[in-house]
């Protein structure tokens, strides 16, 4: 996968641009699906597409976390605010940790980047690889292509008092492919203004198909349409023990 800017010039910005998110409810909804699902008895839990660390934030306290991303800029950023979690630099669809985890959670749409139903394959077989026996699986989609809105503008603003941001994109598609096209211009105090065109790729998957996926590994898996996004919704997967 190629470092995208946002993940690289942009990373120490990306918990502004994304400040509308509610980190601390998303984390305090996993801990209640994880209390409902998990059957093994321990306690260790792997962020994977963990970023800044933003949910391992207010996970640390439950259990023993360890994030992994792929993008080593974002990750040091990561390492800074959480000194008492473990890291790894690793891609989704082929890391190998060389340890099991009580729970795996990939969250706000990591799994999309992943792009193909090949590479989603791998990234599914390698959670079960990863996953203790009565662990659990949480995962936060991507949109589908039936919820996926081509040729719709999109603005996203943070004004905050030495910083502005701003991002734009029209949502465009190729295939089972949602691309987004965004534009950043960053306003700092005492700074020029800078300008960023990054784009994005991300897969579009059926949601049967991804259970089906779950199903061939050896998860017991199912979709929940209520999610923390709109249109979004949340897999569920154990490993029988």
């Amino acid at each position: 996968m190629k470092a995208q800017a946002l993940y690289t010039d942009l990373a120490i910005y990306y918990d502004f641009i994304y400040h509308f998110k509610n980190y601390q409810k998303e984390a305090a909804e996993v801990a209640r699906l994880i209390a409902e699902n998990k059957n093994s008895q321990g306690s260790e839990l792997l962020d994977v597409g963990c970023g800044t660390g933003k949910h391992l934030e207010f996970l640390q306290d439950r259990f023993r976390c360890t994030g992994v991303d792929f993008n080593p800029g974002i990750l040091a950023l990561a390492k800074q605010k959480l000194p008492n979690v473990r890291f790894a630099q690793a891609d989704m669809s082929n890391m190998n940790l060389g340890r099991q985890f009580d729970v795996i959670v990939c969250l706000f749409s990591a799994i999309g980047y992943v792009k193909t139903y090949r590479r989603l394959r791998d990234t599914i077989n390698g959670f079960v690889n990863h996953l203790a026996p009565g662990g659990v699986v949480i995962i936060e989609p991507w949109l589908t292509k039936d919820t996926y809105r081509v040729g719709t503008p999109h603005l996203a603003i943070y004004d905050g008092k030495d910083i502005k941001i701003t991002r734009v994109n029209v949502s465009q598609a190729r295939g089972d492919v949602s691309i987004l096209d965004f534009h950043f211009t960053v306003a700092e105090k005492d700074k020029p203004v800078r300008y960023f065109r990054d784009k994005h790729e991300l897969g579009m998957f059926d949601h049967q198909r991804i259970l089906a996926m779950m199903k061939k590994s050896g998860l017991e898996g199912r979709f929940e349409p209520s999610g923390f996004m709109k249109d979004r919704g949340i897999f569920i997967a154990t490993k029988p023990l």
